[in-house]
Formats: C-alpha cells, sequence, structure tokens
C-alpha cells in the first residue's frame, strides 16, 4: 500500500511551523483562557443575580431604607451599584440621584464588556497572521520555483504551496471559535445589563430624595 508522507495535518504542522505559527498557537492558548475567564465569571448571578434585585425590591417596599444602604454596600451586583450611588447623592436631589446611576451603569455595562472584548480582538487577528503566514509562505515557494529556473515538480509546489495555506486553516480555526464566544457572550452581557439597568432604574424613583431647588421656594411661599 502506497503512502504518501507530508500530507497530515500534524506533517503539515511541524513542516509549517515559523512565527506565525507560533503566534496562532499562543493566541489559541490566550483565547481557551479568556473563553474559560468568560465561563466562570459572566453569569446573571455575578453581574445582578435575580436573589439580589428581589432584596432591594423587599427593602424599598418596606420602606428600610437604612438596612437597604447597608444591603446594597456589601452587594457587588450591577443592580446595587447603581443604587448605593443614587442613595450617595440623595441629599442633593432626584436629579443628582439620576445622573450618578446613568454614570454608574455605564461605568458598570462598560465593566463587563471589557471582559469579552478580548474575544473580538483576538477573533479579528487571526485571521490576518493567518493569512500573512499564507503570503509569507508563498512567496518561499515562488522563490524556490525562480531559484531553480522554474523546474520544480507539480508535487514540490503542490507540497509548498499547502503549507503556506496551512497558515489561513490555523487562523480560521482560531478565529471561529472565539467570535461564536464573544457573539454568545455580548448577548449575554447586553440582556443583563438592561434589565439590570432597568430594574435600577425604576427603584431609584421610589428612593426618598431632597429637592435642593424646592427648598427656597417653599420658604419664599411661607414668608
Amino acid at each position: 500500500m502506497d503512502s504518501s508522507p507530508g500530507f497530515g495535518v500534524w506533517e503539515l504542522f511541524w513542516q509549517s511551523f515559523d512565527l506565525f505559527t507560533v503566534l496562532l498557537v499562543l493566541g489559541s492558548i490566550v483565547a481557551v483562557w479568556i473563553i474559560v475567564k468568560c465561563v466562570l465569571e459572566i453569569r446573571p448571578g455575578t453581574i445582578s443575580s435575580a436573589k439580589s434585585t428581589a432584596r432591594i425590591k423587599s427593602l424599598i417596599g418596606q420602606g428600610n431604607f437604612g438596612e437597604l444602604r447597608a444591603f446594597v454596600e456589601r452587594d457587588r451586583g450591577l443592580t446595587a451599584a447603581v443604587v448605593r450611588e443614587a442613595i450617595g447623592q440623595s441629599a442633593r436631589g432626584r436629579d443628582a440621584m439620576r445622573e450618578a446611576a446613568e454614570v454608574t451603569a455605564s461605568t458598570e455595562c462598560s465593566r463587563w464588556f471589557r471582559k469579552i472584548e478580548p474575544l473580538n480582538v483576538v477573533g479579528n487577528l487571526g485571521p490576518l497572521v493567518g493569512l500573512a503566514g499564507t503570503v509569507w509562505g508563498m512567496i518561499l515557494a515562488f522563490t524556490t520555483l525562480g531559484i531553480e529556473g522554474g523546474q520544480a515538480g507539480p508535487a514540490s509546489l503542490s507540497i509548498g504551496i499547502s503549507k503556506a495555506l496551512f497558515h489561513t486553516l490555523l487562523g480560521l480555526m482560531l478565529a471561529i471559535p472565539c467570535l461564536l464566544v464573544f457573539g454568545i457572550y455580548r448577548q449575554l452581557v447586553d440582556k443583563i445589563c438592561t434589565r439590570a439597568m432597568a430594574d435600577a432604574a425604576r427603584f431609584i424613583e421610589q428612593l426618598p430624595a431632597e429637592d435642593t431647588d424646592a427648598a427656597p421656594v417653599e420658604a419664599r411661599k411661607s414668608a
């Protein structure tokens, strides 16, 4: 049985091993680490848990604002963070509370999106690095063909081209899972953050606030 060495995946991998292959392998290791980190950290319970939201709603409904303040100081969820900042600005009036809540919500959402953004970067760079490796491999293949005076056989030329194209394959194998996971988690983070911000906005409207602009008006009326 005749076998053609050098055409297996592993053979192509080792024969194509160069700087571009190293970069793609390192990118794959980084991508796996980021994906594992996303799986462990990005969950509804870590961004803004339903239990925390229910507790805030219950405390506001009971009018227990002292315990509410203590609870949001301990809780690390997005909803609690927004409510905590709004409570801190309650002495300045309702508008100040809303402004603080908007800034905090934007900051917290950006923090969660930054956790998955490296997947987008790696996923987009992977094919480019692979393409660069392919172009370099094609340059070497045709340079060899020119040195040999155009007398290189089809078999040797095809092996050189296949090794060059292998970089593109590695780049695509890196990009596809990265962009897939990035798309899934982007939708998840957007969904959870949007719900948390809606809950926080509703809670803030139920919190007591001192209207500092209304005080002089009331004083003039009483005078």
